[in-house]
């Protein structure tokens, strides 16, 4: 059974729910509902394992906060043998248009402290990340305000339609491949 580890980027603690930087978390709960599996809470992270088709998902939202996600990061792999390029990070991206998502096969950290974490655990950018596009809508010198924020009344529906489409490249990077998974999914635009 191949197995694959799904990273959700987010910050513990109900004055993080749903806010812009807690989208990974966000996509993994709604992928977690879709497939009928919760998550528990284990070491350095609450985990959910889906199966699909003779593959095992193993999904972790990290309890670190996002300055040490690395940890978790590294943990997991280490702990279920998970190749980097089974790896995928969901991840909040200010570069991306609020109306996308993007994923990437390798990148910089682009300032996220997040990647960061997960790049000095890893020792490499040369992991697979599915961006999740927050656009860059805000005031100068107002950027952590922003991606601590919570979602405007009039994005709602449009980040809970990316929402269930970023599940789905979740679904196609384990079942086709990264290169199909990007080629599908880097299309999308609402």
């Amino acid at each position: 059974m191949n197995k694959f580890l799904i990273v959700g980027l987010g910050n513990i603690g109900d004055e993080y729910a749903h806010t812009r930087h807690n989208i990974g978390f966000d996509i993994l709960d709604y992928l977690a509902t879709k497939h009928r599996v919760v998550f528990n809470v284990d070491r350095l992270a609450s985990t959910a394992v889906i199966s699909l088709k003779g593959k095992k998902i193993i999904c972790i939202k990290p309890s670190t906060y996002m300055n040490l996600s690395g940890r978790a990061v590294k943990y997991w792999m280490d702990k279920e043998n998970i190749d980097v390029s089974n790896l995928l990070v969901l991840v909040d991206e200010l570069a991306v248009p609020l109306n996308k998502i993007k994923m990437k096969p390798t990148g910089s950290d682009g300032g996220h402290n997040g990647l960061k974490s997960i790049q000095e655990s890893l020792g490499t950018t040369q992991y697979p990340r599915l961006r999740f596009g927050i656009g860059n809508d805000f005031p100068k010198g107002m950027q952590v305000d922003y991606v601590l924020g919570k979602w405007n009344k009039g994005e709602e529906e449009m980040v809970a339609k990316k929402i269930e489409r970023a599940a789905i490249a979740v679904e196609e990077f384990v079942l086709m491949g990264l290169d199909k998974a990007m080629e599908s999914v880097n299309k999308f635009e609402i």
